[in-house]
């Protein structure tokens, strides 16, 4: 998406929110719970975002349309000098991308290659991602910490999953004609908050 590296994140009905920030303390029920654009975020602050890449991903361009969003992210993610932790569920086995450092310009390149393909162990992620945490908040407790999970949901099963622990959001990537909303279902089970990805865009 062009200029999405660059861009800002905007309701498709609303001015300068930082929907991303927003949504992770949870859905905004009043004008005060929104977060508005800032140049730092507060110290200490951990993004964990965890990717789904699987095949069925590539139908009806979601994952390039996820990937817009993404780089929008990344971006907000280094001017508010936030960390990021990164972990893609793609093939075989969930492969983490980064660890807890500080967002910066190298993680565009990555994302531009992201290609879908494979089997789908968000499950797998999920689990590995929550274990990983629980170690991470045990050594950094007063870190603040917000869970992002991109996913259409397309799962042969989704049993015994856990929540993670802290904020959560699930973005539901799924743009099929015919939708099986399963998004939906395991965002429940996180005990997430849930939003579709025709909510968000991405404008220069």
């Amino acid at each position: 998406m062009k200029g999405a590296s660059r861009g800002r994140l905007h309701s498709t009905t609303s001015g300068r929110v930082a929907w991303l920030p927003t949504l992770l303390k949870g859905r905004p029920r009043l004008r005060e719970d929104l977060c508005w654009q800032q140049r730092k975020a507060q110290p200490g602050e951990l993004w964990l975002v965890i990717v789904d890449a699987s095949a069925s991903t590539r139908r009806h361009q979601a994952l390039a349309q996820t990937k817009g969003l993404l780089a929008a992210l990344f971006d907000q993610a280094y001017r508010q000098r936030a960390r990021l932790a990164l972990l893609t569920a793609s093939g075989q086995t969930p492969q983490w991308q980064r660890h807890g450092l500080k967002a910066s310009a190298a993680l565009q390149p990555w994302l531009q290659a992201l290609g879908a393909g494979g089997g789908t162990p968000l499950i797998a992620a999920l689990e590995q991602a929550r274990q990983w945490l629980q170690a991470r908040q045990q050594a950094h407790p007063h870190e603040a910490v917000r869970c992002l999970v991109f996913t259409d949901g397309r799962l042969q099963h989704s049993d015994n999953v856990q929540p993670m622990g802290c904020a959560t959001l699930l973005v539901d990537m799924e743009l099929a004609p015919v939708r099986l909303g399963r998004a939906q279902q395991l965002a429940a089970q996180l005990q997430a908050d849930y939003q579709h990805l025709e909510h968000f865009k991405v404008v220069d």
